[in-house]
C-alpha cells in the first residue's frame, strides 16, 4: 500500500471486459514521507468516489484487484483502498 494524489481520469474506448463500468484515476505515488512524487504516475481502479486533488491509498495486490473486477484475468495492478481526510 501506498499514498497517492489524484491527478484526474482516464478514458478508454478500447479495454479490458474486467474494467468495463468502473472509473480509472491517475495518481501519482508518494515517496516514505508522505508528501514527495515517488515515480510515474499509476492507473487505479475506484471504487470509492475519489476525485481530482485528494489523497488516497492505492494497493498493488493482484489478488484483492482480481476479487474486486470478479476476474482472475484482468490486467488491472492498482487498486484505490481508502481516501484520505
Amino acid at each position: 500500500m501506498q499514498t497517492g494524489r489524484v491527478l484526474g481520469t482516464a478514458t478508454a474506448t478500447v479495454k479490458h471486459p474486467s474494467m468495463e463500468g468502473w472509473k480509472l484515476l491517475v495518481v501519482q505515488p508518494y515517496g516514505p514521507d508522505g508528501h514527495t512524487p515517488d515515480g510515474d504516475p499509476i492507473l487505479a481502479v475506484d471504487a470509492l468516489g475519489a476525485g481530482t486533488g485528494e489523497v488516497v491509498i492505492v494497493s498493488s495486490d493482484g489478488k484483492g484487484t482480481q476479487q474486486l473486477l470478479r476476474s482472475e484475468t484482468t490486467p488491472v495492478r492498482w487498486s484505490v483502498i481508502g481516501i484520505v481526510d
